[in-house]
């Protein structure tokens, strides 16, 4: 991955017999270099023993939707989502809505949040996403990140301040996800909350009524 324009907090990504999981390619070289890849983003003190959560390296488009389900199902309070185009692969998937309209409607206090990085690649009318959140207008919001902000090349997807899925580079689909990581976790969501206080509400959205 390239590499990410702030810094890392020191994680330690264990080898494979500890609780690391390869997603569907764990034969695939290509597999091992993303793991190495990672490595250098986030790296492995000699101190630190990973005991909690899950940690899987992703490759393709069906590990990364899948990582996102999951961590939507760990979800109790938030979901926070930066994105530069809506993903329509991963977020207008049926995989997605069903859980994700699952967690809104069993609490009454949900929040999901959407940053948009690119909003002019987003036709927000086609969008399944945006028209869940005009009926669930309460939970979601979307905004659109103003383009002297919008220098950020990865994506992410966190619940609550323990799980994340994240991609350094959101053109690519290699990336990690953790399902417990609670430094890590608290760490993009602070560099996601400055963003969003700077930021306003997506404009054609806001037509929407969402």
């Amino acid at each position: 991955m390239d590499r990410v324009s702030f810094p890392c907090p020191t994680v330690r990504f264990c080898p494979r017999s500890e609780n690391v999981t390869w997603g569907t390619a764990s034969e695939n070289p290509l597999s091992k270099l993303v793991f190495i890849r990672i490595k250098a983003v986030m790296p492995e003190p000699s101190d630190q023993v990973k005991t909690r959560g899950v940690r899987q390296v992703l490759s393709s488009i069906e590990e990364v939707r899948a990582a996102i389900v999951e961590v939507v199902r760990l979800a109790n309070r938030g979901l926070t989502i930066l994105t530069h185009d809506l993903e329509p692969q991963i977020y207008d998937h049926d995989d997605f809505l069903e859980p994700l309209k699952k967690f809104i409607l069993a609490r009454t206090f949900a929040r999901v949040r959407v940053l948009i990085l690119e909003p002019a690649r987003v036709v927000l009318s086609a969008s399944r996403f945006v028209a869940m959140g005009r009926r669930l207008n309460s939970y979601i919001e979307f905004r659109r990140v103003l383009p002297e902000l919008s220098g950020h090349p990865e994506a992410f997807f966190i619940a609550d301040e323990q799980a994340l899925v994240y991609r350094a580079r959101a053109e690519s689909w290699e990336g990690m996800a953790d399902t417990y990581e609670p430094a890590v976790a608290r760490m993009y969501l602070s560099k996601f909350e400055s963003l969003w206080n700077a930021c306003e509400t997506e404009p054609e959205v806001r037509q929407l009524q969402i």
